[in-house]
């Protein structure tokens, strides 16, 4: 047992690593020596994974796990909470933009009587492109799934033992770990934390991941885009309706005959696009429904630093 745990998923991170266990020892022994940092590496393929052991033999509290192969993000994140043993759990990422110097600031505002306390980024060091995306993604999100999410809050955060007790008995396939706390609902608060500049690398976090997050995490947390579907179908079956009417309507009285042979076929393409479409959202629920049933391990360790069963 520890009094703090902190979980770091790691992914070609090798530049970072020991400046990162300096920064984080020196802002975790303001609260407490009894902490323990869980890295957990997502199989990047660089040197991260040696660093890590060196790390832990040069201090037990500094504990290391890696994958079997790469598993993602949100995957580390939920392997590190499996493993924690603190009464209270921080998440942040392993490249320092999330500072450790916050901690103390976070643990802080928890003793107030929070279960949950957020880090909110100010001044955000990341690229314009990652930024308007971000935006993007949680109004997207936001309007989808009908919750009020923070595009400033990130992974960041502390977490009593009862909000990540909470966390593990939650085993969907699709993880997202801001969402699994904001569903849990236990009360939370914000601190303003300035958001620091990467210390080495580059973001791994492509356009494309970013969009395959996005599309899991709505369809993990809403099934909005079907009933938008649905309404979609019956206002362009209205449409159609009040059209033929109006054409009928027109014929009849005015004696014209109906024309437009190229109206027509460009509207069975947009009719059938728009089919097309939303048997593929269908598909996608489906597909996850069926991967959900599978029941497998959300990941799979290969080695660690320390004994675990």
């Amino acid at each position: 047992m520890a009094h703090i745990s902190v979980v770091i998923p790691v992914y070609k991170a090798e530049g970072c690593l020991h400046e990162l266990q300096r920064r984080l020892t020196a802002s975790l022994t303001k609260i407490s020596e009894d902490f323990e940092c869980l890295l957990i590496e997502d199989c990047g393929g660089d040197r991260s994974w040696e660093i890590i052991q060196q790390i832990a033999s040069e201090d037990s509290r500094f504990k290391g796990v890696q994958f079997s192969r790469n598993f993602g993000q949100h995957y580390g994140i939920t392997a590190g909470l499996d493993i924690s043993s603190g009464d209270w759990t921080v998440v942040m990422d392993c490249d320092l933009q999330d500072p450790p110097e916050a901690i103390p600031a976070l643990y802080a505002k928890a003793q107030e009587g929070f279960e949950v306390v957020l880090a909110q980024r100010i001044n955000r060091k990341d690229d314009a492109g990652k930024t308007l995306s971000s935006r993007i993604f949680y109004r997207l999100f936001n309007y989808l799934t009908g919750m009020e999410y923070d595009p400033k809050v990130g992974n960041f955060r502390i977490m009593s033992a009862k909000v990540v007790n909470n966390c593990r008995n939650m085993r969907e396939g699709l993880r997202f770990l801001p969402g699994m706390v904001e569903w849990i609902g236990f009360p939370a608060a914000k601190v303003e934390v300035e958001h620091g500049s990467r210390y080495a690398g580059e973001s791994t976090y492509t356009f494309r991941k970013l969009l395959s997050l996005a599309t899991d995490t709505i369809i993990a947390y809403s099934d909005k885009p079907l009933r938008l579907s649905i309404k979609l179908g019956f206002s362009i079956a209205g449409l159609a309706f009040i059209a033929g009417i109006a054409l009928m309507v027109y014929a009849i009285f005015y004696d014209t005959p109906i024309m437009g042979w190229s109206s027509l076929i460009v509207s069975l393409y947009f009719l059938g696009g728009i089919i097309i479409a939303n048997l593929g959202i269908v598909g996608i629920y489906l597909g996850k429904t069926f991967d959900e049933t599978k029941n497998r391990p959300l990941y799979i360790i290969n080695h660690t630093t320390f004994n675990h069963e």
